[in-house]
């Protein structure tokens, strides 16, 4: 059984997927981190660079969206000024601005549409010739729109099939009425598109369990997931945070961890660089009593098992080398590859896996979908001028509201000490009501004190006068002038 559990707050929205009762998948969307892929806006062109055949368009963000100028564009003289319907294909990053296409397209359940060729096509898995001669004869083709059936879609009923087709289309009425009578450059469409995307990966035969905790997305997922009997919805309710309730968040805090131990005795280690990401497996404690060769081959197996785990787990993009132990025996190199692939199988990340290299490294290509585990719960630190790593402040906020939220609710605490490590000092006390606010702390005792090396923070209930009055200095009184 699948669970999924999403957790939206004002600034976050976090999903995490469960398989089998083993946390697969993270995912987190920050409310001011720009575009994401799916969304599909009306920009206005910038510039055209020919030399390196590029459009930048003005999305109405921070940063310009870029695409290619192809050959089809070259034909519409298209020039500095003109408005064009574009798609976010992939996320900012760094300095650059969001990937975007003229090619727009609208995921369903069964459906695809898309603005760029018409007619009706099928998914290359679909392989029964008497389903796909029974839709084209009941399916009548749209006009300046193509219809891709998709997997799932050869396992309908046609009403239901024409009734997503028929909902998607109105849609891209409405995306053309808006893109000639809207003013400005603007998001059309896609505010769910995180959302609607996760539960279409996870259409299917298995049972899938959603917890979610705000009442738009669950009238989202609820609209989105109507007549599918696999899916069970439940609206949470409870005071503390989903992640924390079911033990999700210290899951995650675990993948801080660059080293991960293998049942062999061996381990991995996952380092990023500028570039890329690298993952060095290591025989470690694996010395049993059997021929080395047999050493290496179990080690390399249950890494490759478990960096498609990680790779998933950690959300990790671009470029990833994999450094295993060399292995001379070219059959050896083949499981272990096979054992790879099997385990990114499932990966909706679009990944490609290149050959071993002479050196036994393999290279593996993912295409960047949301941001990283590590770019969501770490930053530089501030006092070593980048030289080390630290929880973000924000992410640290978020555990210590956790903490307060319980304590009020299950034991009546009103009175609390804190300490956080001296790095967020500066930024703590130049907004210290707004740390106040994002722990739900406005109308407690707070006594706030910064300490020199400490992993993030460190709270405790004060009960007696006598604690209180032993920590005094440390209260936060008037909040303007603290």
């Amino acid at each position: 059984m699948k669970e999924i559990f999403i957790e939206r707050s004002e600034s976050l929205l976090r999903i995490a997927i469960k398989e089998n009762n083993e946390l697969v998948e993270s995912i987190v969307e920050e409310k001011k981190s720009g575009p994401i892929i799916g969304e599909i806006y009306k920009g206005k062109i910038k510039n055209i660079i020919q030399g390196t055949n590029s459009i930048f368009v003005d999305l109405g963000l921070d940063k310009e969206g870029y695409m290619y100028y192809s050959d089809e564009l070259k034909s519409k003289d298209l020039k500095k000024g003109d408005e064009i319907l574009v798609e976010v294909i992939k996320e900012p990053i760094g300095n650059k601005g969001a990937k975007i296409t003229h090619k727009v397209s609208i995921p369903g359940k069964y459906v695809v549409l898309d603005c760029y060729s018409s007619g009706i096509k099928f998914s290359k898995r679909i392989n029964d010739d008497l389903k796909k001669e029974e839709i084209l004869n009941n399916i009548a083709p749209l006009e300046d729109v193509c219809i891709t059936i998709r997997t799932e879609g050869a396992n309908i009923a046609l009403e239901k099939l024409k009734a997503e087709i028929d909902k998607f289309y109105e849609i891209f009425k409405n995306l053309d009425s808006k893109m000639k009578y809207s003013l400005g450059t603007q998001k059309l469409y896609g505010d769910d598109a995180i959302l609607t995307k996760i539960l279409t990966n996870n259409i299917g035969n298995e049972t899938v369990k959603v917890f979610v905790n705000d009442e738009k997305d669950f009238n989202i997922i609820n609209s989105f997931v109507d007549g599918e009997s696999n899916f069970k919805i439940e609206k949470y309710t409870g005071y503390r945070g989903i992640f924390d309730y079911y033990g999700i968040e210290k899951e995650l805090l675990k993948l801080r961890h660059h080293k991960v131990n293998l049942p062999c005795g061996g381990y991995i280690v996952i380092e990023k660089t500028e570039a890329m990401y690298v993952i060095d497996v290591n025989s470690g404690k694996n010395i049993k009593e059997r021929s080395f060769n047999k050493t290496i081959l179990e080690t390399n197996l249950e890494a490759a098992k478990e960096v498609g785990k990680q790779i998933r787990l950690r959300n990790l993009s671009g470029i990833i080398v994999i450094d295993f132990i060399d292995m001379r025996d070219k059959n050896q190199r083949s499981l272990v590859m096979s054992v790879l692939q099997e385990s990114l199988r499932n990966d909706k990340g679009n990944v490609k896996i290149f050959p071993f290299t002479e050196l036994d490294l393999v290279q593996i290509a993912r295409r960047r979908n949301g941001k990283s585990i590590y770019e969501y719960m770490e930053e530089e630190c501030s006092l070593c001028k980048g030289r080390g790593i630290v929880l973000k402040l924000s992410y640290i906020e978020g555990l210590i509201k956790n903490e307060i939220i319980r304590m009020k609710e299950e034991n009546s605490i009103e009175s609390f000490y804190i300490e956080v490590d001296s790095v967020y000092k500066d930024r703590v006390k130049e907004d210290v009501f707004s740390f106040l606010k994002e722990i739900d702390a406005l109308g407690n005792d707070i006594y706030l004190n910064y300490v020199d090396g400490i992993d993030g923070y460190k709270i405790e209930p004060l009960l007696f006068q006598n604690q209180k009055d032993n920590l005094k200095d440390y209260k936060v009184n008037n909040i303007e002038e603290y």
